[in-house]
């Protein structure tokens, strides 16, 4: 992490110096975040998909990609947790599954011991994916905004994400495409993908905790934008009456975060290939 400058570094001091009463030794605070993913459907289904049946895809998967979650934290522990809602009728609820499997299970993660524990279901197997806390190297920036009450500010890194990517994940392989730019099938090594992440922080909140992967800055990370997925935190409720206990998850197959990265990529890419096999029989009934 880069060197503050110094007049932000004295109102960083000044903010969390001010802040310091709320935070004894049993703190504990829940922050609710809302999180929306965007997706390149032109990768996703090839270049042959009508605007209309791009705009039908967009909505079934609307429940998958936007998405709301809490972090309850404390000065060292955090989980991280999706909010379970039900499904609308005729929203395409049936399609749960196969949304379920792609979406991630409660995340635990201790900045102290540097562990992050991920309990996760993946068509209908249980893994319990255990990695050590990768330290993110952030760039301090001078950048400030309100987010809510709290005063934030800017910090950038750039990151190689850890898990499936989802949103650039290319669809049905169809007629015309050339097989030998295709990365699956490529024998030359390929660079890994870096992404620039922004992150804003909130000092009068000094842990340095932040939602799913993110944390490491002298704040709590209220907003973060990485790629095609924007992270944004709506409320915060500090101290509660009611404290929740912070437990790590302990069921399922371990594994580390590459294993299960390159388990569920496998089988993603079979569903693809089986998929588009048949696509091309399928894909001709809604024609006129």
């Amino acid at each position: 992490m880069k060197k503050l400058p110094l007049k932000i570094a004295l109102l960083l001091t000044i903010i969390i110096i001010s802040s310091s009463s709320l935070f004894a030794q049993d703190f504990q605070g829940k922050a609710y975040y809302m999180s929306k993913t965007t997706m390149d459907m032109d990768q996703f289904g090839g270049q042959d998909m009508s605007a209309e049946r791009k705009k039908q895809i967009q909505e079934r998967m609307k429940s998958f990609l936007e998405k709301e979650y809490t972090l309850i934290f404390s000065k060292s522990e955090s989980i991280y947790k999706e909010e379970e809602k039900l499904e609308a009728p005729g929203s395409g609820g049936g399609r749960r599954g196969f949304g379920a499997s792609l979406s991630g299970g409660p995340k635990y993660k201790n900045v102290q011991t540097k562990e992050v524990i991920q309990d996760q279901e993946f068509f209908g197997k249980q893994f319990l994916i255990k990695d050590e806390l990768k330290d993110l190297k952030w760039t301090m920036g001078t950048e400030t905004k309100q987010i809510g009450q709290y005063t934030c500010f800017k910090a950038t890194a750039t990151v190689v994400p850890s898990g499936l990517d989802i949103s650039s994940f290319r669809g049905p392989r169809g007629r015309n495409d050339d097989k030998s730019k295709d990365s699956t099938n490529s024998k030359e090594p390929v660079e890994p993908k870096t992404i620039e992440v922004v992150a804003w922080y909130t000092p009068q909140i000094p842990v340095n905790q932040g939602p799913d992967d993110y944390w490491g800055l002298p704040g709590l990370i209220l907003e973060v934008n990485a790629d095609r997925t924007t992270i944004l935190c709506t409320k915060i409720v500090l101290n509660p009456t009611e404290k929740e206990t912070i437990e790590k998850p302990k069921k399922g197959e371990e594994v580390t975060q590459t294993e299960y990265t390159e388990i569920t990529t496998k089988k993603l890419e079979e569903m693809r290939e089986n998929f588009g096999g048949r696509g091309g029989r399928g894909g001709g009934r809604g024609r006129n």
